[in-house]
């Protein structure tokens, strides 16, 4: 099949829905466009920042996409591309790009306070615990995997031209975020500047890619440790320093990479070379719930809730601009996984190698077309995917360091402990929990746990807006059944996990899958018990 018809059709719904669905969406979350967000309200230079809409778009949409929108459509078009694309849409439009808006909307009228700690409103400090316990050992996982897969890749075929480019792209972006903080020069400028120093980079790094045995057999683990101590710094500077232009300006990557795959596909026209369905169960893994678990960015995913409630909130100028971040950036991914899934398809059986690599080589030959040589756009889509695993994994620590010091935090209270308001300490802890992760196992084994978990984190993000809106007694249906069908993949995904983890002798995923599990139990029949309890009071 001509995946023309697949990509048109996709655009056209998504399209259809930013400017319908996202609308009605707005009405109910948003009643008072005009109010201070916590910006303008709490801003103190280093987590509080009043940003420009375009800026904080780059950094919130780099931070989210990173390689989930990529890697999970071409494990799960096994199942044939049907299923996977009717969920990239239907997710992206009904749940996914909900679960985005409402997470920043409601932090934002939270004094941009994480999900975890505004669910104690509703579930009390034992809700609270439990929420914020499972959002940091979600971010454990997704600092794990992430850093797995940079540090594969730097090791891998393209693995010289990523890393010297991506070492690079962090100096340029430091110098960005310099010259706007002291108004050197006008954001436009700036940005023109910035586009231009990260391409060259990318010129640099394939002229003098650093060698991918440099520090020969311990070349991936000497990587490894590199990125634990960059994210670290990552976690504790101010935002405006290196997090949020390295990712606004990462976001021109990625919008270059979307636009030249786009055209290339447009006059490329590949045709499919897998079947829109090849069955029910494949590998003893059942599509149902399995698909829905692989498939996460790019549909729906819960890291989504806490970039958008830990730092984008935070730095959110006007409640006007939480549908063009939050539901506009959701959408903008979901096209992403469309040209994924479309790499995947057309690639199957003519290329071996990791998702990543998968894609790069599909993306390059559809820039053929563009006049861009084939081993040039491989290059080219391998370096971008690495600078937006780079913007994951720092996004994700310094979430991770937000949600540990949250834990701690005495709400109403002046005196805070040590752990609640030392950013050096949250950050060491989590650094030294994510390295035994990082060295505990590889992406292959760690992808469906972390898919589970980062699923189950989005149907708690659900059901933390649904409480909120229950609460003011607002409509709520566009929230509850998205949290019902989430509540049910993921629990039922946790229990084939264990299942399954525990016939192979893994017993730390095993225990890993059951305490997901009986967390996210607890915290659901909580939740039932308070709103029918706000039912019974008027």
């Amino acid at each position: 099949m001509s995946s023309l018809w697949i990509l048109f059709s996709s655009l056209l719904l998504i399209a259809a829905s930013y400017f319908t669905y996202a609308n009605y969406i707005r009405s109910k979350l948003i009643t008072n466009i005009h109010r201070l967000t916590p910006a303008r309200t709490k801003e103190d230079g280093i987590d509080y920042v009043v940003t420009n809409r375009y800026v904080l778009f780059g950094h919130h949409f780099a931070s989210i996409a990173g390689a989930g929108p990529i890697v999970g459509p071409i494990i799960a078009i096994k199942y044939g591309w049907l299923p996977c694309i009717l969920w990239i849409i239907l997710g992206s439009i009904f749940i996914g790009g909900v679960h985005d808006f409402a997470s920043i909307v409601i932090s934002a009228k939270n004094e941009g306070k994480s999900i975890g700690t505004i669910i104690e409103k509703d579930l009390g400090k034992k809700g609270k615990f439990f929420f914020l316990v499972f959002s940091w050992f979600t971010l454990l996982l997704v600092i794990a995997v992430f850093a797995n897969l940079v540090a594969q890749t730097f090791v891998g075929r393209d693995g010289g031209p990523v890393a010297t480019a991506s070492l690079m792209f962090m100096a340029v972006a430091v110098i960005f975020g310099l010259v706007n903080r002291l108004k050197l020069a006008s954001l436009w400028v700036s940005t023109v500047g910035g586009v231009i120093l990260i391409f060259a980079c990318m010129w640099i790094g394939v002229k003098y890619p650093i060698p991918v045995d440099v520090f020969g057999s311990g070349t991936e683990t000497v990587w490894k440790f590199f990125l634990l101590a960059y994210v670290a710094i990552a976690s504790i500077i101010p935002v405006w320093i290196l997090l949020q232009p390295r990712d606004f300006l990462n976001s021109f990557l990625l919008f270059a990479l979307i636009s030249l795959a786009l055209v290339g596909l447009v006059f490329y026209n590949p045709e499919m070379k897998i079947r829109a369905f090849n069955g029910f169960v494949l590998d003893r893994e059942p599509l149902f719930p399995i698909l829905f678990i692989t498939i996460a960015c790019g549909a729906v995913s819960g890291f989504h809730s806490l970039v958008a409630s830990g730092t984008t909130s935070k730095q959110i100028e006007s409640f006007k601009d939480a549908k063009f971040i939050g539901y506009g950036g959701m959408l903008l991914e979901a096209v992403l996984a469309v040209i994924a899934l479309i790499a995947a398809g057309y690639m199957t059986g003519s290329s071996g190698g990791s998702a990543v690599e998968i894609f790069a080589n599909g993306v390059g030959n559809f820039l053929t077309k563009v006049g861009i040589p084939e081993e040039t756009g491989i290059v080219f889509a391998s370096l971008a995917v690495a600078s937006f695993l780079l913007t994951t994994l720092d996004t994700a620590t310094r979430l991770a360091r937000y949600a540990f010091q949250e834990f701690f935090e005495k709400t109403g209270s002046s005196e805070q402990p040590v752990l609640a308001k030392n950013r050096y300490i949250a950050t060491l802890i989590t650094i030294i929990v994510s390295a035994v992760l990082i060295f505990s196992g590889g992406v292959n084994e760690m992808w469906p746990i972390f898919g589970s978990a980062n699923q189950l984190l989005a149907c708690l993000a659900l059901l933390a807006v649904t409480l909120w809106m229950s609460r003011l007694s607002r409509a709520k249906w566009f929230l509850i059944w998205p949290f019902i069908f989430m509540l049910v993949v993921t629990l039922s995904s946790l229990v084939i996990l264990l299942v399954n983890h525990f016939k192979t002798g893994n017993y730390i995923l095993s225990v890993i899958s059951m305490f997901l599990f009986i967390v996210a139990v607890l915290l659901v029949i909580n939740s039932c018990r308070i709103m029918l309890k706000q039912r019974k009071t008027p």
